[in-house]
């Protein structure tokens, strides 16, 4: 088992050293801003306000339902999992052509991606409800996992599990809203 998970770590290190030293500006400037964009679920808050909007009935409980899941899984992530860990967040290295990239360093554990939790519980969670919905959401999902890689704040393992954590907490959530 150790050499399992000291195999694993090596694998994870060294895909987030492949994504680190990428020379991709414009990519660069569209992930800094993906990723402050969804800081604080500002992106899934507004996702689901167009939503409730735009969806009619359907889309004002798919957005409920998606923000019930990333409440739970944020709730899960952030204030459960992450103090149990204490995995440190990757070394960045502060070479002036990659700094354009990077967003301030948060100061909990790295392991899990909160911020892909919450983007996958919300994707999931409001899929359920609105099925033309999910492949996009999910995809944008996706698109905030990587983003928090490729912004030199989590390893490639830290949003896998988030995803996990998000897809899992709109799965009970949703079984439980419709136990009601």
């Amino acid at each position: 088992m150790a050499r399992w998970l000291s195999e694993g770590k090596a694998i994870d290190a060294a895909l987030y050293a492949a994504v680190a030293a990428s020379d991709t500006p414009a990519l660069d400037r569209a992930m800094r801003k993906l990723t402050r964009t969804a800081d604080m679920s500002k992106l899934w808050f507004g996702c689901a306000a167009a939503m409730a909007l735009l969806g009619g009935p359907d889309g004002r409980r798919a957005a409920a339902r998606g923000l019930i899941s990333l409440g739970a899984a944020s709730a899960f992530a952030n204030r459960v999992a992450k103090p149990l860990t204490t995995r440190r967040r990757p070394e960045r290295e502060e070479l002036a052509e990659l700094s354009r990239r990077h967003v301030p360093m948060p100061a909990s554990s790295s392991f899990p991606s909160g911020h892909s939790a919450s983007a996958f519980a919300f994707a999931t969670g409001a899929g359920q409800v609105a099925p033309a919905l999910s492949a996009p959401l999910r995809a944008l999902a996706a698109l905030v996992g990587y983003s928090r890689i490729h912004t030199g704040v989590h390893y490639p393992a830290d949003v896998l599990a988030g995803a996990f954590i998000g897809v899992t907490a709109a799965e009970v959530a949703g079984r439980m809203l419709d136990a009601r």
